[in-house]
């Protein structure tokens, strides 16, 4: 485990002003490399930690509380899926973005399930892969929009995993190390008409423009309303806010989903 901008015991030390602070979990070092190389000249990005496992990762969110992590799926000790649901409980603030060789939905679907802001393959492009970090960051959703809303319909209609995926998943939840404390949750805040309708919107997948165009406002209206349904939901972007929004009965399925 190797941790970067940690000094006197503050997480926030030794970072840039204005950067986002990332956290790289991948068992194969050539991975984290390529990954390091990838954000290495970019000034608003920064590399604080990297780990091996899942286990290493929570423990990094615990110390540094970074603004993202770069999670892989498949890692010894405690897979990716395990750590991500494990951090959001405890730190909901931390957006998780899932970094996979394959486009799998049910992987995906386990993943947004587990609290994952969308994904990103290993062997992307560079530019798509910093596009993907930055989308996130601001509140937005690396997945395509018919993926997005295939896999929300998925949570909406509330799919069971078979009995022994459930087994499997209660195995693996008693491995987990205790929980600590976790960060208060802000108290939630009622959503004005407009929110629930552009929040209706995002569950069914749609981009920012898309539902300017549909509500007939412009992008940055949409934006500060995203911004908003993001805080007030108490996540950290656009399709956590949906899936949380369905957990919550803020908005239902309908048939356009």
């Amino acid at each position: 485990m190797v941790m970067k901008g940690e000094a006197s015991g503050e997480a926030s030390a030794g970072s840039r002003a204005g950067t986002a602070r990332i956290v790289v979990a991948d068992d194969h070092e050539l991975v984290r490399s390529g990954m390091l190389r990838t954000l290495a000249n970019e000034p608003d990005l920064e590399v604080v930690g990297e780990a091996e496992n899942g286990r290493e990762a929570l423990g990094l969110c615990r110390r540094l509380r970074p603004d993202l992590v770069l999670m892989d799926v498949r890692m010894p000790e405690m897979d990716g899926l395990q750590a991500t649901r494990a951090i959001k409980a405890e730190l909901p603030s931390v957006a998780v973005l899932v970094v996979t060789t394959y486009e799998n939905p049910d992987y995906l679907f386990e993943a947004l399930k587990a609290g994952a802001a969308g994904y990103i393959l290993k062997d992307a492009p560079k530019r798509q892969v910093l596009g993907s970090i930055r989308r996130v960051l601001d509140g937005e959703a690396p997945l395509n929009q018919e993926l997005a809303a295939r896999l929300i319909r998925r949570l909406a209609e509330g799919s069971e995993p078979p009995a022994q995926e459930r087994r499997e998943q209660e195995r693996r939840a008693r491995q987990q190390p205790p929980p600590q404390r976790r960060e208060a949750p802000p108290p939630l805040e009622a959503l004005t008409p407009r929110e629930v309708e552009v929040l209706q919107y995002l569950a069914l997948g749609q981009t920012n423009p898309a539902i300017a165009r549909t509500l007939s406002v412009s992008r940055g209206t949409v934006k500060v309303h995203v911004q908003h349904i993001i805080a007030k939901l108490g996540v950290s972007d656009r399709t956590q806010a949906a899936i949380r929004a369905l957990d919550l009965g803020l908005i239902r399925p309908n048939r356009d989903f």
